[in-house]
């Protein structure tokens, strides 16, 4: 291995470390977020830094296959997403048309 591979190793290794760090930074949001909103965003950010996590593990272990994962979880990241907002939605104007019969 020339000393060229073996920077970009310690180069990718540091990138993980630094991703898993903001993933950690990104559970704590959604788990105390203080609007629901907040905690829709993290959970986004959380499927995008596993997602480069992903890719770079590729680069890393020179497996093209994790590509392939990461597109898949990218689409499974962005349906629960999207899926996580329909029900929000769908609590939020329930709550709303409550309340206006209220009045």
């Amino acid at each position: 291995m020339t000393i060229s591979n073996q920077v970009t190793n310690v180069f990718f290794y540091i990138i993980l470390i630094i991703l898993g760090i903001l993933l950690f930074a990104c559970l704590l949001r959604a788990i105390r977020g203080p609007e629901v909103a907040d905690r829709l965003v993290a959970t986004n950010m959380m499927g995008t830094i596993v997602l480069v996590m992903i890719c770079t593990l590729a680069l890393l272990l020179n497996e093209g296959f994790l590509v392939d994962v990461a597109v898949v979880y990218s689409l499974l990241s962005f349906l629960s997403v999207v899926f996580i907002t329909k029900i929000y939605m769908g609590a939020h104007e329930e709550k709303k048309a409550g309340d206006s019969e209220g009045k």
